[in-house]
């Protein structure tokens, strides 16, 4: 099945934003190609951009995952974009930010339409079993202006030449919904809205507000999983997260330990 291409489109995008979104987004740029969506505004952020500063890139030619992995955005294929926001307060009150960005893309999946979107800690998008998006946090400022850029991609129609190089089973929009037209335009207004609104909801009660709600979207509580650390690896059962969004993992004499995120690698048992 083709898609028809819908270029990103910033007077567009700005349109579909709530009302919410509208006052907080500061700034809104689109791209063609950039290098990475999250570098463009660690930049702008060192050069004093205020909160809400939002960026979007047709493709991205050194996009990242977590642990310096790359991200394949081929042109037009994916939606990539980028949110900078400055927190004032404790730098151990951004613990769960990473959960909670993955919580505000489950909810607009969810809400058109997309049963079984799942969650899998500490950042990936999945549907039964296979990936369909993925989180990279990076932070910087000093105490009391620390600021966050969250950079989210989801695959809307890879190509599935491009798509070979990709190690792990995936999926795209356009499978899961059986559609020809995808609205880049109309999804990235409804996912950067929903992120801004989450953000928010995060300053006033951080994580732990959101924990039961990231519950319904986890993938991993219950089963057998591997923690892979720098140093060491971990071996038990996941047994959910806290109110920081740290993982719970059941060692095998029954003490329950929290993983927070950051370098780790989790890896489901077969």
């Amino acid at each position: 099945m083709s898609v028809a291409l819908e270029l990103l489109d910033r007077e567009r995008i700005l349109a579909g934003l709530t009302a919410t979104a509208r006052a907080g987004v500061s700034r809104l740029e689109t791209y063609s190609v950039l290098d990475s969506t999250n570098r463009y505004l660690l930049t702008g952020a060192q050069e004093g951009w205020p909160s809400g500063a939002v960026c979007l890139a047709e493709q991205q030619t050194a996009g990242r995952g977590r642990q310096g992995r790359s991200w394949l955005t081929p042109f037009g294929a994916s939606l990539a974009y980028s949110l900078l926001w400055r927190f004032a307060g404790p730098l151990e009150a951004l613990s769960g930010l990473s959960l909670a960005t993955g919580l505000a893309v489950a909810r607009v999946l969810k809400g058109a339409g997309v049963s079984e979107v799942g969650l899998k800690w500490p950042n990936d998008v999945w549907w039964q079993g296979r990936k369909l998006g993925g989180i990279l946090l990076e932070s910087g400022g000093s105490a009391g202006d620390f600021y966050v850029v969250a950079g989210v991609g989801l695959n809307l129609a890879l190509p599935r030449q491009e798509a070979t190089v990709i190690d792990q089973p995936w999926v795209d929009l356009q499978e899961i919904l059986g559609v020809e037209s995808i609205s880049r335009n109309r999804w990235a207004a409804t996912l950067i809205s929903e992120l801004v609104k989450t953000f928010i909801e995060f300053q006033q009660g951080g994580f732990a507000d959101l924990a039961a709600e990231w519950a319904q979207f986890d993938q991993v509580a219950g089963r057998q999983v591997s923690l892979h650390l720098p140093n060491a690896t971990f071996t038990g059962i996941a047994r959910g997260v806290d109110a920081t969004g740290a993982l719970l993992l059941e060692m095998a004499n029954g003490e329950i330990k929290p993983y927070i995120g950051g370098e780790i690698r989790l890896r489901i048992a077969a």
